[in-house]
C-alpha cells in the first residue's frame, strides 16, 4: 500500500509504502518510464547494484552471494507496470546528512569522526565488491532515523559503476584508480563541511 511521499528526484519520487499483511514499512522509488526513456540501462545497472548488496529474499537465491553492509540501503523487491518501475527499499527517516549538517551548524570532531568512518568503511566495502558509486555527496548519505547517534546510510547508485560491468575503464579509468579517488573526494567534501576554515 503505498502512502506519502518522501521525496522527489529528477526520473523519480520515493514514497512510504506498507506491507498490507504484515503491516511492515518500507520506501518505494517509483521511476516514470517516459521521463527515463533512454537512460534504460542507467536503471538496470542501478538495480544490478543494489541487488549486490542486498540479503536473499527467497530459496531461489540460495545459490547466489549477497554483500549486505549495515550501512547500505538495500533494495528487497522490485516491480513494475507499462507507465512506472517501482523499487521496494529499505526504509531510512533521519534525512539526509546535507540537512542536518544545516541544521546543527557543527560537527564535533568527535561526531564527525564516527560518521566518516562509516562512510569509508562502506565505500571501502563496495571498492571490495567491485563497484563505484561515483555520486558520493551529503545529499545522498542518509540517517537511517531521526536519533542524534543514528547511523549513516549510502542511497542513490543511479550513476553507480560494476568492475564487471564493462562500462568502468570507459567511464571513468581504472577500478583501482577510480575507487581511491572516490575516497579522496569524499574526503575533501567531509573536511569542507564538518571543518571549515576559520575567519582570520
Amino acid at each position: 500500500m503505498i502512502k506519502e511521499l518522501l521525496g522527489t528526484g529528477a526520473f523519480s519520487e520515493v514514497r512510504l509504502c506498507e506491507h498490507r499483511e504484515t503491516g511492515q514499512a518500507y520506501a518505494v522509488k517509483i521511476i516514470d518510464k517516459k521521463a527515463l526513456k533512454g537512460k534504460e540501462d542507467s536503471l538496470e545497472n542501478e538495480i544490478r547494484v543494489l541487488k549486490r548488496f542486498s540479503a536473499r529474499r527467497n530459496e531461489d537465491d540460495a545459490d547466489k552471494t549477497w554483500f549486505t553492509h549495515p550501512n547500505i540501503v538495500q533494495l528487497f523487491e522490485t516491480y513494475e507496470d507499462k507507465l512506472k518501475v517501482y523499487l521496494i527499499m529499505e526504509l531510512v527517516t533521519g534525512g539526509e546528512l546535507f540537512d542536518r549538517i544545516v541544521e546543527k551548524g557543527s560537527y564535533t570532531e568527535k561526531d564527525a569522526s564516527y560518521l566518516i568512518r562509516q562512510v569509508l568503511e562502506a565505500v571501502d566495502y563496495m571498492h571490495e565488491q567491485g563497484v563505484v558509486h561515483r555520486d558520493l555527496k551529503p545529499e545522498n548519505l542518509l540517517y537511517y532515523s531521526p536519533s542524534e547517534d543514528s547511523k549513516i546510510m549510502i542511497s542513490d547508485f543511479g550513476l553507480s559503476k560494476m568492475e564487471d560491468s564493462g562500462f568502468m575503464a570507459t567511464a571513468c579509468g581504472t577500478p583501482g584508480y577510480v575507487g581511491r579517488w572516490e575516497k579522496v573526494m569524499l574526503l575533501q567534501i567531509f573536511l569542507k563541511f564538518f571543518f571549515p576554515p576559520k575567519p582570520v
